[in-house]
């Protein structure tokens, strides 16, 4: 798992590839479509796009992210949208103090953990969701040229088992970066400041008990 300690400097020293100023179009795709119920937390936020997004569509929704970095920017692009968005500082693997939700959405925080730690987490995020509610996971597949950390597409449906977790759905996606050093170039075909859609999953999966 990547140190917390490494994403604060990620925010504090410039633009991680997946800051892209706009949301994932795959979780925008989601919610047209009716998979996203409120209230929402978003777990992982980073700079607070999709927390912005669903506040000004009218969610309750709360973004938490452990770099305090990203919920300083993640404030202040909520403050110059004026949208009256919600965010804290908190662990994703102790995320039970922030309350319980319909929907929990992670957007490429869990593939940074390795396999331990995603056992450990789909444990965690049993205190987060409601009975009936669901985690919705957004991550980048083993399918694509390696831009970032990758998962297998069983490894969502590995951690969320037993009796707490049922997968709804998992289905291909993508996932958009920005392309932002020149081994992303050269991995993806694409220059230095582009957006790129690489291969991703998108899983739905209902807490049951």
């Amino acid at each position: 798992m990547t140190s917390p300690n490494r994403f604060e400097e990620f925010y504090r020293t410039g633009e991680p590839p997946w800051v892209i100023g706009e949301p994932q179009p795959a979780v925008v795709e989601l919610e047209r479509a009716g998979g996203i119920t409120g209230p929402v937390l978003d777990l992982g936020c980073g700079t607070g796009e999709h927390t912005i997004l669903l506040s000004r569509l009218g969610y309750r929704v709360l973004g938490a992210d452990s770099a305090p970095a990203a919920v300083e920017r993640a404030r202040a692009r909520a403050e110059a949208a004026g949208v009256p968005a919600e965010f804290a500082v908190a662990d994703a693997m102790d995320p039970g103090e922030l309350g319980r939700y319909a929907t929990v959405l992670d957007s490429a925080l869990f593939h940074v953990f390795d396999a331990e730690d995603r056992a450990r987490y789909a444990e965690a995020l049993t205190g987060a969701v409601v009975p009936g509610g669901q985690v919705v996971v957004l991550a980048l597949s083993t399918r694509g040229p390696g831009f970032g950390p990758q998962i297998d597409d069983d490894a969502i449906t590995g951690a969320f088992t037993g009796p707490s977790w049922r997968m709804e759905s998992l289905v291909e996606s993508t996932y958009r970066g920005r392309v932002t050093n020149p081994d992303h170039a050269a991995a993806t075909g694409q220059a230095v400041g582009d957006l790129v859609d690489l291969p991703a999953v998108v899983a739905r999966i209902r807490h049951v008990a």
